[in-house]
């Protein structure tokens, strides 16, 4: 007589019925376009959606408050934020509260700096509605991207990247 125990429980199991995606997304900040751009992507009501700003060589996650030092000739302690809205179809990446005049407020440089061809990065995630993790407010902490794709199991190393129009 032999006896065969399997355990299906897994603390670090995530939800496989939802697929984790990435994209790349890179667009000025202009004038025209009201200081925002949209990217198509498909969102299911149980996915969370997340978007990143890139650093350097860091992912920040947004929204994200901006200071900019004081410059000769510019308005003094200028501020504003990079945020998101998103529906089923689409996530909007924009610039809102800030205190100045986009168009009037930035030298060149640093219109390069933040406005100018800035690349975010758009991950949805499964929400964990339900299941083993329905009681945690959330899995892992969303500020870290590096935990994030861990987490989640996500290969990040090529990644879809379009450009906003």
């Amino acid at each position: 007589m032999s006896l065969f125990t399997y355990s299906c429980k897994d603390d670090n199991h995530v939800d496989s019925d939802t697929v984790s995606i990435m994209r790349d997304v890179t667009g000025s900040f202009t004038n025209a376009n009201n200081y925002a751009f949209t990217q198509g992507i498909n969102i299911a009501s149980t996915d969370v959606v997340l978007v990143y700003k890139n650093v350097g060589n860091a992912w920040q996650l947004i929204p994200k408050m901006v200071y900019i030092p004081n410059s000769t000739g510019m308005p003094n302690n200028r501020e504003f934020q990079y945020n998101f809205v998103f529906d089923s179809q689409n996530v909007q990446i924009r610039i809102d509260d800030q205190n100045f005049n986009l168009s009037t407020g930035l030298n060149s440089t640093e219109i390069t700096q933040y406005l100018s061809n800035q690349t975010f990065r758009i991950v949805l995630v499964p929400a964990n509605g339900s299941g083993q993790h329905a009681k945690q407010s959330a899995p892992v902490d969303y500020n870290d991207y590096n935990a994030v794709v861990q987490y989640y199991h996500l290969n990040d190393s090529n990644v879809p990247k379009t450009k906003a129009k």
